[in-house]
């Protein structure tokens, strides 16, 4: 997850957060090369992402869900030179909700 500080002066930060949709789940589980890392339920991380999304909602900012999707991630991953991680992860959420606040890069 990014991690934004926000002054006084600022509104609420955009947090990105890697997301999983549950069908997703067992195939993303086999393409990281750190699933071990990972909860082995799916019911188990999205109790734990819930409650992160709380926290963070809670401080007076914004999460941003970026589903990693199994068909496109691994040729971002391949595009980027980047391994099936959690830093590739992390790193594609920030890129995606970049984007989407910013619009694409010129």
């Amino acid at each position: 997850m990014e991690n934004n500080t926000n002054s006084e002066n600022q509104g609420p930060a955009i947090q990105a957060m890697v997301w999983y949709r549950k069908e997703d789940w067992d195939t993303l589980m086999k393409l990281f090369t750190d699933s071990h890392l990972l909860p082995k339920r799916y019911s188990d991380w999205l109790k734990m992402a819930e409650e992160m999304v709380a926290k963070v909602e809670g401080s007076g900012d914004v999460v941003m869900k970026v589903y990693i999707d199994p068909e496109t991630f691994p040729a971002w991953c391949k595009e980027k030179g980047k391994e099936m991680d959690r830093h590739a992860r992390t790193e594609l959420a920030i890129e995606v909700a970049t984007q989407q606040s910013f619009g694409p890069k010129t």
